[in-house]
């Protein structure tokens, strides 16, 4: 058993009550992560108190129930948080009040949650994580859990179009052998979309900004997305689906609530722009980032930076 999977393993076996938090604003891979890790330990450890916490997602609702704890153990229970870098985004309340804390997180490294982490940026996904972790371990699956992973690297690749590998392909082929998970089903639940969805997508494909140097951008704010029968989570969640636009290299979806919090979801094909979110409180892959803020000020200066860094980044390929 590798060390590193030992160490999560061991944690896991300690205490008796366990929760499973992600990041706030959670995609299809926080909650793959999330929901197959806590089915897993649930289905070796049926004597455990297993708990997944954090908002619920009535679009993701196919993985499962999120857990509603009315108070935390935070002196004796273990706290395992998948797929966040940042103590920010992690969400569950009083996170520094956990004295347990175990981190399975696929970004670059941003913060240190305690002396048990499982780090790896070169994996696809937090999913792809936990199906090495019961891989490599004692941790049990079944075609539930499968189909939750499946769902996490299959979405945070983009259907294996980027972030992905061979080990990637290997991991994946030997899980639909293993489980015979239906594959047809996963897609369908993933990417099937309700008509006010996709005439949302013509409204943002009318209105996105392009200039000749390949950078794209998109407001929306919560007016707009109510008139499309649609939500803030779905414009953030569909951003992928401009990823093959030729005169397009870099893009931006900006949604504004009610409250002035904005939402910048950004995606690169080529530029490397998490190290600009960085600049900004935000974060993530080099090719996939995001940033949150209440003030339109950081918008305007973060969305200057974009374009300049795509400016650069097309200078040097005409070159």
């Amino acid at each position: 058993m590798n060390n590193k999977y030992k160490l999560i393993y061991n944690e896991i076996k300690k205490y008796k009550k366990i929760y499973i938090a992600r990041h706030i604003g959670p995609d299809p891979d926080a909650f793959g992560s999330q929901m197959s890790l806590k089915e897993s330990i649930k289905l070796t450890f049926p004597e455990k108190e297993v708990y997944a916490v954090g908002a619920t997602v009535s679009r993701f609702k196919y993985f499962g129930k999120v857990d509603k704890v009315q108070s935390f153990d935070y002196e004796n229970g273990l706290l395992i948080v998948v797929d966040t870098p940042d103590i920010k985004r992690v969400d569950i309340d009083n996170f520094l009040s956990f004295k347990h804390v175990v981190k399975i997180d696929h970004h670059p490294m941003v913060d240190k949650f305690g002396p048990v982490e499982y780090i790896d940026d070169n994996c696809s996904s937090a999913s792809e994580m936990i199906l090495k972790l019961i891989n490599h371990t004692k941790l049990k699956i079944n075609e539930s859990i499968a189909g939750n992973i499946f769902i996490g690297i299959v979405s945070d690749t983009n259907r294996f179009l980027y972030n992905a590998n061979p080990k990637t392909f290997a991991l994946i082929t030997d899980l639909i052998k293993k489980q015979k998970i239906d594959v047809d089903h996963l897609y369908r639940l993933v990417y099937s979309k309700p008509l006010s969805e996709v005439r949302l997508m013509g409204h943002i494909a009318s209105t996105l900004k392009v200039d000749k140097y390949g950078f794209a951008c998109v407001e929306l704010d919560e007016d707009v997305m109510n008139s499309f029968g649609s939500d803030l989570a779905a414009a953030s969640n569909m951003i992928n689906d401009f990823n093959n636009i030729n005169e397009v290299i870099v893009w931006v979806f900006i949604t504004k609530d009610k409250s002035n919090l904005y939402r910048v979801n950004i995606r690169s094909r080529g530029p490397v722009i998490n190290e600009v979110a960085a600049r900004y409180g935000g974060g993530g892959h080099k090719y996939a980032s995001g940033v949150r803020t209440d003030s339109k000020e950081t918008v305007d200066k973060l969305i200057k930076d974009l374009s300049e860094c795509t400016k650069e980044y097309h200078k040097k390929e005409e070159e």
